[in-house]
């Protein structure tokens, strides 16, 4: 397993509330670093947060500590992550997912997730 890895948003929940959620070799993933983390999971958060489908009772605070608890870069989209995004087949319907995988695939980074479909397409997925 060799980083660097971007975590999907479940994955990044699951390791800052209940790292015992993670596989073995997503555990280590998060260990070896480098880490990526991504301003969609934040947004997702947010809105899943406003929607009543999430309880963090301030995603703003969530965010900082889950930055200092699990530490590695922040990622902010940028145009190529879109032009990835464009280019991507439509497999996987959720939004938030295919931005990561399109930066995960525009960046070089493996990604940390038990969603199986993100394996359809081109990026280097563990779990």
């Amino acid at each position: 397993m060799t980083g660097p890895y971007v975590l999907d948003t479940s994955t990044l929940i699951w390791a800052v509330a209940s790292p015992d959620r993670l596989s073995r070799p997503a555990r280590q993933a998060i260990k070896a670093e480098p880490l990526v983390l991504s301003v969609v999971s934040y947004w997702e958060i947010v809105i899943k947060v406003r929607k009543g489908l999430l309880h963090v009772a301030d995603p703003v605070s969530w965010w900082s500590r889950a930055i200092a608890q699990i530490g590695g870069d922040i990622l902010s989209v940028r145009t190529e992550h879109i032009s990835t995004l464009a280019g991507l087949p439509e497999v996987h319907k959720d939004p938030f997912d295919r931005m990561l995988i399109a930066q995960a695939a525009a960046e070089g980074l493996a990604l940390i997730s038990s969603d199986r479909v993100f394996q359809s397409y081109a990026v280097r997925t563990v779990w």
